[in-house]
């Protein structure tokens, strides 16, 4: 009762659009620097190069999302146009992600999708690939159209499916072929849309891993759990699936040793890095997430600044 407790107070306080309008002030707080990698592209395209040399890839997420003016979309449009250049620039080996409803999404679908084009035009010049983020369930449907509309014109972009909505094992059939990153979700959403027993939430996962992984897509499973991680290992190996039908993706800061482990068992080993002024939404779910992540904004309270 006590974790579900946290998790919820966390949710909620992440939409809280006060806080997150003056996290922006605060610069990282909290202990959010061990999950957010800087507020800059110099500092994440430095953390990127880090991570290579220990055998890892990439992909960056400028933080931001529910964007509500047509400016600040503008804005985070050139930042993640900048990202893939820099990327290229610096020849360092990472993808990118990205949010919709930071590319102006909640004010205007046409204009999130010329957004949208801007950034696949970048990563197609620079020969790079773009992840959508999936965000709550209000979004989804939406993002999966875009996608679709998307993907006419450019092969260089997928998307995350997330193993707690119902609708996810249509969703991965729908989506035979296309690169997928698989989570189980991270969102406080309804019953009527998504399981809620972390069984269920388990069992789902990997049933969506399982069949897109047959279906010869490539595969992103996005897990720090290593029992999931094995049960992989151990399906990839009786199925004959290849090393490089699938990766490995885990969160910026988190598990550092399990990383560099799958690094050179010879699996691929992507992580996510988040960075950016507009770290609070994110930081607040992670600590939903597990309650051992609490410890992070505890550490945060007491350390240097």
């Amino acid at each position: 009762m006590l974790a579900n407790f946290s998790k919820n107070f966390f949710l909620r306080v992440s939409r809280n659009i006060l806080l997150n309008k003056a996290a922006k002030k605060w610069g990282l707080r909290f202990g959010a620097s061990q999950v957010v990698a800087g507020v800059t592209i110099e500092s994440v395209i430095k953390k990127t190069q880090e991570l290579n040399e220990k055998g890892l890839v990439c992909t960056l997420d400028h933080l931001g999302e529910f964007v509500s003016n047509k400016e600040e979309a503008i804005e985070a449009t050139d930042y993640n146009v900048r990202t893939l250049e820099a990327i290229e620039a610096a020849g360092v080996n990472s993808h990118l992600s990205v949010k919709l409803t930071q590319l102006g999404l909640d004010i205007d679908r046409d204009f999130c999708i010329q957004n949208m084009k801007r950034i696949l035009e970048t990563a197609k010049q620079t020969n790079n690939f773009v992840r959508i983020d999936m965000e709550d369930y209000t979004h989804c449907q939406i993002t999966l159209d875009i996608l679709k509309e998307l993907r006419d014109t450019y092969d260089n972009v997928g998307t995350v499916i997330q193993a707690y909505l119902f609708r996810a094992n249509q969703d991965v059939l729908d989506l035979e072929g296309v690169r997928l990153r698989l989570v189980k979700g991270a969102y406080h959403e309804s019953p009527e849309v998504a399981y809620q027993n972390k069984k269920d939430v388990d069992n789902n996962y990997l049933k969506l891993i399982k069949n897109h992984l047959l279906s010869g897509s490539h595969t992103a499973i996005a897990t720090h759990d290593h029992e999931i991680i094995e049960k992989v290992k151990q399906f990839v190996q009786e199925n004959n699936i290849p090393k490089d039908q699938f990766e490995f993706q885990m969160l910026y800061g988190f598990r550092k040793d399990m990383q560099v482990s799958l690094a050179q068992e010879g699996y691929m080993m992507r992580v996510y890095i988040p960075f950016g002024d507009d770290w609070f939404a994110y930081f607040m779910r992670r600590m939903a997430e597990r309650p051992q992540n609490v410890l992070f904004g505890i550490k945060g309270l007491f350390s240097k600044r």
